[in-house]
């Protein structure tokens, strides 16, 4: 396996400034409405749908098991999205995938708005639900990958970083909208309106949202290193002509390119997704069924004390980007793997407490741990592979990972409460676990911040 540089830096006008706030800024957009809507299942799974898809349940933890399962089945579905996404990202560019999967995504979560209760259909609402959800999967399996890399793509590399940081603050500004349209539904409406229509509103909302994403997503040009890439490869298939017919097959399955000459990779990025992954289903999603089922607590306890953190962890995110660009990515990603490992106990004791202030701090530290994983994690996955095969490798290895990471960890954590009675340490546990595997993968590898998105190319 050989490294080779080629000499394809993008176009002076890519490097200005008010043109990488215009590709950040229509990133942003689009990764918040893709959150949002994938974010607004996980709360609702927690919150809403054990009541209207699952009522007979034999108790509350069962029912919202199965509804938990239902989120799961859409993290199967994330690795096919990035693998089919990244295959034509690779080949037809970055910009025509994401409007796709913006749009897929949006029709997806506007049409669970519209689902009917198991009340009124029976088990085909459940049905109808996981089927919606897959497609959210694959919506958002080819998403993440496109949006972080015309980011990437497109800024100078001594602020890359930073910049690659914003389309991972969509996440939680996803998760802000999402948290906070529920809480609002909640508060003005009985538990009765709630769940018999009040929670379908910010489903349907979704269409506002997306028709914005769709337009300031629409304005933003191709990456300039896929084209310079692009342009570099029909010259050398120009002066090669038909001569080089395996090279040529290979060109068409970018899939093949990574398993062959970047394995070592992919499995960085997805161990180095574990403690990140895992750590933030856990602040965000399980501490509503956690505060519901253990603590006895009103739903709206957890959702406003993620509400407020989670807008904390928007502003950080790009804190911890902008850090990596000066001292590196590994310190900053290794001290986020730390911190949610050790901090996940006192999260679980603080919550103990029942007392509100003391369990937003605990949200608002464990997503700060988080967000120095998070913000430095799209440049580093960018700075993984070559030019040709990027969406597709960042895709797989991003999206890999979340069936076993933050797709098992509401599953895993609730199996964890009902066994140990309620107890919410072994789930601190579980986090630390995960932590030490996203310790030891960084550790091996070396440092990529330096490395020219432009010049990483292996055949």
């Amino acid at each position: 396996m050989s490294t080779s540089r080629v000499s394809t830096t993008p176009p002076n006008d890519s490097r200005r400034p008010g043109n990488i706030v215009r590709v950040v800024g229509a990133s942003l957009m689009g990764t918040t409405v893709e959150w949002y809507d994938f974010f607004l299942y996980g709360v609702a799974a927690a919150a809403v749908f054990p009541h209207v898809f699952f009522p007979n349940a034999t108790d509350p933890l069962q029912a919202t098991l199965l509804s938990f399962a239902t989120y799961w089945v859409g993290f199967f579905f994330r690795p096919l999205g990035g693998l089919v996404f990244g295959h034509y990202g690779d080949k037809l560019g970055r910009k025509q995938l994401l409007v796709f999967s913006l749009l897929m995504m949006g029709v997806a979560t506007i049409a669970i708005g519209l689902l009917p209760s198991y009340a009124g259909v029976g088990v085909l609402a459940p049905i109808l639900l996981t089927v919606l959800r897959c497609v959210q999967g694959f919506a958002l399996g080819g998403e993440w990958g496109g949006a972080v890399l015309i980011v990437s793509e497109h800024g100078d590399a001594r602020s890359r970083g930073f910049w690659a940081s914003w389309p991972q603050a969509g996440a939680p500004l996803g998760q802000l909208i999402a948290n906070g349209l529920l809480a609002v539904m909640a508060l003005v409406q009985d538990d009765a309106a709630f769940l018999a229509w009040g929670w379908r509103i910010p489903f349907l909302l979704s269409a506002v949202l997306v028709i914005i994403g769709l337009w300031v997503r629409l304005q933003v040009e191709e990456s300039p290193v896929f084209k310079a890439a692009q342009q570099h490869a029909a010259e050398r298939a120009a002066a090669a002509g038909a001569a080089e017919p395996v090279a040529a097959a290979k060109e068409r399955m970018p899939i093949l390119d990574v398993i062959r000459h970047y394995p070592r990779e992919v499995i960085t990025a997805m161990a180095a997704r574990m403690a990140e992954n895992v750590s933030y289903y856990i602040f965000t999603i399980v501490i509503t069924t956690y505060v519901t089922t253990s603590l006895k607590l009103p739903k709206t306890f957890a959702l406003n004390a993620v509400l407020i953190a989670a807008a904390i962890h928007f502003l950080t995110i790009p804190a911890w980007g902008g850090l990596s660009d000066r001292v590196g990515r590994k310190p900053v990603y290794l001290l986020g793997a730390a911190g949610v490992g050790v901090w996940s106990f006192a999260f679980i004791a603080l919550l103990n407490t029942k007392n509100f202030a003391l369990a937003t701090i605990a949200v608002i530290l464990g997503l700060i741990f988080h967000g120095a994983m998070y913000g430095p994690q799209s440049a580093f996955f960018s700075e993984l592979f070559g030019t040709k095969v990027r969406y597709s490798g960042v895709s797989i290895g991003y999206q890999l990972a979340s069936i076993f990471a933050g797709g098992l960890a509401p599953i895993i954590a609730v199996e964890l409460l009902k066994r140990s009675g309620g107890s919410g340490y072994p789930i601190a546990w579980y986090v630390l676990a995960c932590s030490v595997i996203t310790i030891v993968a960084v550790l091996a590898y070396h440092e990529t911040s330096d490395r020219d998105l432009a010049a990483i190319d292996r055949s």
